[in-house]
């Protein structure tokens, strides 16, 4: 019998591998929550997994897993420790992460909330507030339009 917290390592593992099958570069960095964030805005909307998306089989055990995966991700770049009691009937939505200052996190919840919500509980925003560095993303500009009102 496994327990909660094999299933985490091995949940968050498992889902690492999977998003970078499918194109997400999933290397546990601060910089790789952003290919989830991706993952989820085209995969979900408000609550609904896209039709034939990668959200549409499996939902609960995939959003275990990319809760996990947030989580680890947050252990790599600023310590602290997961806190699962495998006595908790709901401790798969329920799991803390305890971070290094004694605050705790639940990454599980923070992910179906992105589900529920959409962007409104981006996953990058909470990271960022969370204290992992994550490089200010700029948009490549848009080409240059030749405007209407200007003489050449």
């Amino acid at each position: 019998m496994s327990s909660r917290l094999d299933d985490i390592l091995t949940s968050a593992a498992w889902i690492a591998t999977a998003l970078d099958s499918s194109g997400y570069q999933a290397d546990f960095t601060p910089e790789s929550l952003r290919n989830v964030e991706r993952f989820m805005t085209e995969h979900s909307d408000h609550g609904i997994a896209v039709a034939d998306g990668l959200l549409a089989t499996d939902l609960g055990p995939r959003l275990f897993a990319l809760g996990a995966y947030l989580g680890e991700t947050v252990r790599h770049s600023l310590g602290g420790t997961w806190e699962a009691g495998d006595e908790d009937p709901y401790s798969e939505v329920n799991v803390a992460f305890r971070l290094p200052d004694g605050s705790f996190i639940w990454p599980v919840q923070r992910v179906i909330k992105r589900f529920q919500n959409g962007l409104e509980d981006c996953i990058v925003s909470y990271a960022i507030g969370l204290g992992l560095h994550l490089p200010a993303h700029i948009p490549a500009a848009p080409a240059r339009r030749r405007s209407w009102f200007r003489r050449d």
